[in-house]
């Protein structure tokens, strides 16, 4: 059915290409109710807020570490900048961030690691989610695996043996843990990658949230990945 879909104005796309449209319709959805979702905040205590999210609150703003920096929610405005220089965060990390705030409840984490189709209604968008993300680690890595580790350290991440020989844990947002996992091709297999969640995750955010975090992981990994010698 995809095929016939894709095919409708006369045109066959590359799979590559009907990923990368259904990920932007999924950002612009997600951009919509900035305002809506900024307005439940107002509407609870900041203190709490920051504490089921991992952040602090001064009296003044929310703060709490994302991808590898210090952001400021000020409030009662909510509106996001980074905590270094002041400088407001793009439109889409300002609607991240908001979801994870209304998301957060506090739970702990899970300890345990899931894919996304085990994450609330993920199993319809699995595939799409698989193409911007495991998929695009192994067409990153899959012929020099050993560039791996140094992207996976240039964003933060920490090896773990708990799912194979290279795997690496990074968290994006305090309560959010997200794993990229390699498995190196050989001359019978091809390379496959991964990137999972830790099972409380959906209690930070929505699904769609997830993918696109998972997402941005992948592609920031293989931009990192030091050219091949």
């Amino acid at each position: 059915m995809a095929g016939l879909i894709d095919q409708a104005d006369g045109t066959r796309r590359r799979p590559e290409e009907v990923i990368d449209r259904a990920r932007e319709a999924w950002q612009a959805s997600m951009l919509r109710p900035i305002d809506e979702l900024a307005g439940r905040l107002r509407a609870l205590d900041p203190a709490g807020i920051a504490r089921r999210a991992g952040g602090t609150f001064d009296g003044r703003s929310l703060e709490l570490s994302y991808w590898q920096t210090t952001v400021r929610l000020l409030w009662p405005g909510l509106t996001a900048v980074h905590a270094q220089d002041g400088k407001p965060c793009a439109t889409f990390d300002q609607a991240m961030l908001l979801y994870y705030l209304n998301a957060a409840d506090g739970a702990p984490l899970a300890g345990r690691w899931i894919g996304y189709r085990e994450l609330p209604d993920g199993g319809f968008y699995h595939q799409a989610y698989q193409g911007y993300s495991g998929d695009r680690l192994a067409r990153a890595f899959g012929d020099h695996p050993q560039a791996l580790q140094p992207a996976a350290e240039a964003l933060g991440g920490e090896a773990t043996d708990a799912l194979g020989t290279l795997a690496y844990v990074f968290k994006p947002l305090p309560r959010i843990r997200l794993a990229a996992v390699l498995w190196p091709g050989d001359e019978e297999f091809r390379a496959r990658g991964a990137v999972l969640f830790d099972a409380a995750s959906s209690h930070y955010m929505t699904t769609d949230g997830l993918a696109l975090l998972g997402g941005g992981l992948a592609g920031r990994l293989a931009r990192a990945a030091p050219p091949p010698a």
